[in-house]
């Protein structure tokens, strides 16, 4: 049996088609995937991502079990709520998941912990892969099954969440910088999202969520479903875990090279001496984005041909609402520089090879 988020009956109320996503019954979309994709680029949308799985991790080595769990540097948070986006790696480079990591105390004081939010769709191999790594660390980990996680998304998100709460809890959400959470009166509020737009992540108690959720919702913030979270993630160019990445590929052939912190070289992080011996000898393949600006869906799986260099595949893809015409995430040989083809139901299509993003803040953003 699927599990349920708090906010589950009033999905129903609100008419949404139901899917399972990973085990949770999840909102599909509200009757039109499309508008809900317009509406968050326009101005804001609400999702309920309460199937997120978040974990605090606490102790005296809490700093130093992150710095070796992961392949980007928690030494890198010189503030508080400061949050770091990071693969998690096992000992071959492959990611095991892609997370995001908040610095819950000052940096450096005594009892210093963190919060980490992973994929619900790999919980129970996050879960015990973290506590496997933690054996010979005087950490904690603690997960947080009575928090929920709804998103707010858009460029007057912040706008409106902030006129439905606290007059404390808008001053806060004025003051928060790009990719820092804070708590305010019990909830944590962070400036992040999945969308490539402003917004906010609030993590919030599973009984409090409902009236924050239709708060939203009588504000004139639409509700919005996973099929626009993934139209827009994927303008966006941010990977889907298990789509774009997964066990079998590293962060340099996902683009995410950004997020591995070589420096300091001292540092023992899993699966940095894979990821040396690929980057000193040759990456053989590199996700890359593709426009099909002629008539044709993009979708994964299909095969993406390389003149003079081989083949690949697509790893996501779909007909961008924003731009008019299919957009994808493709694994191709390394070497592929500006064009390419794609089998379409039997035919052979051109595409560009692009940089992700493909929309940044509303409008096209690749190159």
């Amino acid at each position: 049996m699927a599990k349920t988020t708090p906010l589950h009956d009033q999905h129903l109320a609100l008419g949404a088609k139901m899917v399972d996503f990973s085990g949770w019954d999840m909102p599909l979309h509200y009757g039109s995937q499309v508008e809900e994709h317009h509406q968050v680029r326009r101005e804001a949308g609400v999702f309920d991502v309460s199937h997120m799985t978040i974990v605090d991790v606490s102790g005296p080595d809490a700093r130093s079990y992150l710095r070796h769990l992961l392949a980007n540097d928690v030494a890198r948070l010189d503030t508080q709520g400061r949050a770091l986006y990071s693969p998690m790696l096992n000992e071959h480079g492959g990611v095991i998941d892609d997370l995001i990591v908040y610095l819950m105390t000052e940096p450096g004081v005594t009892g210093e912990w963190y919060r980490v939010v992973v994929n619900c769709a790999t919980r129970d191999n996050d879960l015990s892969w973290m506590a496997d790594c933690a054996v010979r660390f005087d950490v904690s980990l603690a997960e947080q099954p009575d928090l929920a996680m709804i998103a707010v998304q858009g460029p007057k998100a912040r706008q409106l969440a902030a006129s439905v709460l606290s007059e404390s809890r808008a001053r806060l959400i004025g003051q928060l910088k790009v990719f820092q959470g804070q708590e305010s009166e019990g909830w944590f509020i962070a400036r992040t999202g999945y969308t490539g737009e402003d917004g906010l992540e609030v993590m919030i108690p599973e009984e409090e969520a409902l009236t924050f959720f239709q708060a939203l919702v009588d504000a004139g913030v639409r509700p919005c479903g996973l099929g626009a979270r993934d139209t827009l993630r994927l303008e966006a160019g941010l990977n889907l875990y298990g789509s774009d990445m997964d066990e079998t590929v590293t962060p340099l052939q996902s683009n995410m090279g950004w997020t591995v912190a070589w420096e300091p070289q001292e540092r023992s992080f899993i699966g940095r001496e894979a990821l040396e011996r690929q980057r000193d000898g040759g990456v053989p393949s590199k996700l890359v984005g593709l426009v099909l600006e002629q008539r044709g869906v993009l979708r994964a799986h299909q095969t993406v041909v390389v003149d003079g260099l081989g083949e690949g595949e697509i790893t996501s893809g779909t007909f961008s609402p924003t731009l008019g015409y299919s957009i994808a995430l493709a694994r191709v040989p390394a070497a592929a520089d500006a064009e390419a083809s794609v089998l379409v139901r039997g035919k052979t299509l051109p595409v560009k090879i692009v940089r992700p993003p493909f929309v940044r803040k509303g409008a096209q953003g690749h190159s």
